[in-house]
């Protein structure tokens, strides 16, 4: 709900949302008033505070007066400021080069409430201080949303975002069920600073995912709704899934980023401010094995719920399936697989040998054709990945000017270190009710750190760690398959004698 005063639009969700925080902040306050009593502040006052901080830092002069920045300050932060005293603020208390990396002052006291006996829980039922990194969130998109946002605002902002949801996951506040019991002592904590040791939570299923192994000639496969009657995914849900995948570091920013920039587009859009003039089709690039295909199909979900794309659906097709051999077949073809694509993302992996240089009698170029055609008239509905060799699709992208100006914007997909294909080996071997020795641990960690070290010309990533699994459950079965009586601890052990190759 929205209401024009003039020229500007008050989001009144927005508003309300940051008022009920303030009450669950004073909430917590009456009942515990010992909690910032050295501090001087209440917690409202120092939420207040906090937020003022953070659009300071995220505020980037564009050469206008900065008046609709202020008027947001004021609308809802209750913050009454003339630009001069802004941007003293901004360069005096926002612009410490390590400000992107220290949690708000706040944040350290909700967290150990939340971490208390008896704690008070958001409506939802949720940590008081994550429901505050959400308002955090949404508070970002819209202060960016006000003046036209920039490439340096929309990074700021993801930087702080994952810096939020770090300190989350670090005291166990990141999930949306509340705290888990029994895994943390706020009595023993030390709240500046404490590292809990804990490993990184590993998605088995993103791990596997990104090491299936890809056919030369694939089915295509699509991927997305499963069913009316199962519950959708919150993009929140969405993006902690997409932040728990292995490795993939840039890839996560990267994201982040172009998703930070679609929400804030369509908050422009419902307050009837120009939209800027991007594409959303990409290009993966990197080394087999890497996660391309795992984050397409989650990035389609994620599409989906933004609106991007009215079904969410991804379609994963190559070569073989798009050119056929015959003339006049190739474009029914490519026209029938980017028909099913609508309304979700059509994945293309290996797309440079859709041209195939010098060769006359090759049909890859009728597709390419009509694959440009219909992304043109389906632009409202269709995202297209393609996917490949780094080195390989820039000289696809730079070979045609339609898809150069289609394809701008590239995700690059690092090799995975050998710590983190340790990491997919144990969640691989984890779904599959596998453990191994410390003996056996210590091996497998030292063995795929030299895989991945030497970088033979046919390694795999993810899926050399799988393939790895395989073999290590091969030689077990082969170990244990004539003991008389077989435990349990028997059939999910590897032991150092399964996993040496």
């Amino acid at each position: 709900m929205t209401h024009n005063r003039g020229m500007k639009m008050i989001d009144y969700n927005l508003k309300n949302k940051i008022d009920d925080t303030f009450r669950m902040l004073d909430d917590i306050q009456n009942r515990t008033p010992e909690l910032t009593a050295s501090t001087g502040m209440t917690l409202r006052e120092m939420l207040k505070y906090n937020l003022l901080q953070y659009v300071g830092f995220l505020f980037e002069s564009d050469g206008t007066d900065g008046r609709q920045e202020l008027e947001f300050i004021r609308d809802y932060l209750g913050s009454v400021m003339t630009i001069t005293q802004f941007l003293n603020f901004k360069y005096g208390k926002c612009m410490d080069k390590n400000f992107i990396n220290m949690p708000p002052r706040c944040m350290l006291y909700l967290a150990k409430s939340d971490l208390s006996e008896g704690a008070v829980k958001s409506p939802a039922g949720r940590p008081v201080s994550k429901e505050v990194v959400e308002l955090y969130n949404e508070i970002g998109t819209a202060f960016v949303a006000v003046n036209g946002e920039s490439v340096t605002e929309l990074a700021n902002m993801s930087n702080y975002s994952l810096m939020l949801d770090n300190f989350l996951k670090e005291y166990g506040l990141y999930f949306t069920d509340g705290v888990p019991k029994g895994r943390i002592n706020p009595k023993s904590r030390n709240l500046r600073g404490n590292k809990t040791g804990r490993p990184n939570n590993i998605n088995s299923r993103g791990s596997a995912n990104a090491g299936t192994a890809s056919n030369s000639a694939k089915t295509p496969s699509a991927s997305g709704d499963n069913g009316s009657e199962e519950k959708e995914e919150t993009l929140e849900q969405m993006m902690e899934e997409l932040n728990s995948l292995v490795g993939l570091k840039s890839v996560k920013q990267d994201l982040t980023n172009l998703i930070n920039l679609v929400k804030v587009r369509k908050l422009r859009e419902e307050r009837g401010m120009k939209q800027p003039d991007i594409t959303l089709h990409l290009v993966f690039s990197g080394n087999p094995g890497t996660g391309k295909t795992t984050v397409a199909r989650l990035l389609a979900k994620i599409y989906k719920v933004l609106g991007v794309v009215s079904e969410g659906q991804l379609v994963e097709v190559d070569r073989s399936n798009l050119v056929a051999g015959y003339i006049g077949q190739t474009a029914t073809q490519t026209a029938e697989i980017v028909e099913s694509a609508i309304g979700g993302i059509l994945f293309i992996d290996e797309a440079y040998t859709l041209i195939k240089s010098g060769d006359e009698k090759d049909f890859g170029q009728e597709a390419v054709d009509t694959l440009l055609k219909m992304m043109e008239d389906n632009r409202d509905d269709l995202i297209v990945i393609v996917a490949g060799y780094t080195d390989k699709m820039e000289e696809f992208v730079n070979s045609n000017p339609g898809l150069k100006s289609r394809f701008n914007k590239y995700i690059f997909f690092n090799d995975y270190s050998g710590n983190e294909l340790n990491q997919i080996f144990d969640s691989m071997a984890k779904k599959q009710e596998y453990v191994t020795d410390e003996e056996a641990s210590k091996y497998v960690l030292e063995y795929l750190t030299k895989r991945a070290k030497s970088h033979e010309e046919n390694f795999a990533n993810a899926r050399e760690a799988r393939n790895y699994l395989e073999r290590c459950i091969e030689r077990q079965a082969t170990r244990i398959v004539d003991i008389k009586d077989i435990s349990d601890d028997d059939l999910k052990t590897l032991k150092l004698a399964d996993v040496q190759e």
